[in-house]
């Protein structure tokens, strides 16, 4: 009997088709994004490419599987010197916004939990330290969390205020050389090994949201993780509990003194955001379009058939008009012309285009579309939480509508 034995090795069990574990070359820039690129970001998206290619696509099945997360590559991805993306100074990199951009799909192409983690390390909480930290606040963090010596995390969500994040209710209360914080938060990326947090709190005196940095071991603060999750399974989301923990006034970050402040730190993470599905969908049509070819039904190649064509050339498309979109707002961004609407718009539209691209590549590969050895199923899942995370698709939908309308509608009547 056969029961209790291991699986084959797939290359045995499914010899016709390469698995994701070798990942394959990239063939979705079908319109030549990469001729858009400065030199240096040319060779940055290089780099970036052979570490996720050599480095993690080996792993990432078992750590996915496993909800682990790869601390062995930590060192590899700060060897790219890419945290901090666009910060200048304090041992950041100083990149131009597309370049930080590009980093970002790039690790998303192989591995969106890992995009997530270098997301919520750099562009919120490395940014909000850079653009709400005093000089003393942001000499003392930076450095380390530019070389991934230290990990940080971002504390806005609650377990009652999701997309309603402005109406948050941890409470940060002053006390002698400090502050005192109360609250919870949920769904905190890299909260469960973070050495730092950047939480956010509502001043009882004020009323108005304020910004603290908490160190690891401060008594008072609890990170558990949150189990059970079906999407970026290797990111470590965690419930944060702050009781009675006292934060002192040297690490109270002074330019955040509004749920306003907090919105600007955000729109600039929307940029970020709006890349990793770009990364996602071409990592998916790479893994599709090689598979099509090895695999064989009916005699022939399944990339011989019209609809699979088809399909490949619709999530081609998407593809492409999500990267141009993602260029452009950088664009925008460069000028000083970016508003928070388009941030929006280029994150909600970006992530719809890209469930209905997984989602037609999870067709493409039959059965072994809900393996995570062929990628696609990984992705199928990691999609969810980008879908949802930094705004709903719905919230940031109507930003851009407000903006677009002037009339705000986020917000129901009350009866």
């Amino acid at each position: 009997m056969s029961v209790g034995l291991p699986a084959l090795d797939l290359s045995r069990a499914f010899p016709q088709a390469t698995p994701a574990s070798s990942f394959p070359p990239l063939v979705s820039d079908y319109f030549q994004l990469h001729d858009l690129l400065s030199k240096e970001d040319q060779d940055l998206r290089m780099r970036v490419r052979t570490v996720m290619e050599k480095e993690v696509a080996p792993i990432m099945a078992e750590y996915w599987e496993k909800a682990e997360f790869p601390f062995e590559i930590v060192p590899k991805m700060a060897s790219l010197k890419i945290a901090g993306g666009t910060i200048q100074g304090y041992g950041c990199p100083g990149l131009s916004i597309l370049g930080s951009a590009i980093a970002a799909a790039e690790v998303a192409r192989v591995d969106a939990s890992c995009s997530t983690f270098i997301l919520v390390h750099s562009s919120l909480a490395m940014l909000t330290i850079a653009m709400c930290g005093s000089e003393q606040q942001k000499q003392k963090y930076l450095p380390q969390l530019a070389k991934l010596d230290t990990i940080a995390c971002w504390a806005l969500t609650e377990p009652d205020y999701g997309s309603d994040a402005s109406s948050l209710s941890t409470t940060a209360t002053k006390a002698k050389g400090g502050w005192v914080l109360n609250g919870q938060k949920r769904w905190i990326g890299n909260s469960t090994f973070a050495d730092v947090a950047v939480i956010f709190a509502r001043n009882t005196e004020t009323n108005q949201i304020n910004g603290f940095i908490v160190r690891k071991g401060t008594p008072g603060y609890r990170a558990t993780k949150i189990e059970n999750k079906i999407g970026l399974r290797i990111v470590q989301n965690g419930d944060i509990v702050l009781k009675d923990a006292f934060i002192p006034d040297d690490d109270r970050l002074p330019g955040i003194n509004s749920f306003a402040d907090t919105n600007k730190v955000l729109a600039i993470s929307r940029i970020m955001v709006a890349w990793q599905p770009i990364g996602v969908t071409m990592g998916v049509y790479d893994m599709c379009h090689r598979y099509l070819l090895e695999r064989k039904q009916f005699g022939a190649p399944l990339a011989s058939l019209q609809i699979n064509q088809e399909k490949l050339v619709q999530m081609l498309g998407n593809i492409q008009a999500m990267a141009l979109v993602g260029w452009r707002l950088c664009k925008l961004y460069d000028s000083g012309k970016m508003t928070p609407g388009q941030a929006s718009l280029a994150k909600c539209w970006n992530t719809k285009r890209a469930r209905e691209t997984v989602a037609l590549g999870r067709e493409l590969l039959g059965g072994n579309g809900i393996l995570v050895d062929f990628l696609v199923a990984k992705a199928f899942c990691d999609l969810e939480p980008i879908y949802t995370y930094e705004g709903t698709y719905e919230v940031n939908a109507l930003v851009t509508g407000r903006e677009v309308t002037g009339i705000a509608s986020i917000r129901p009547r009350k009866a």
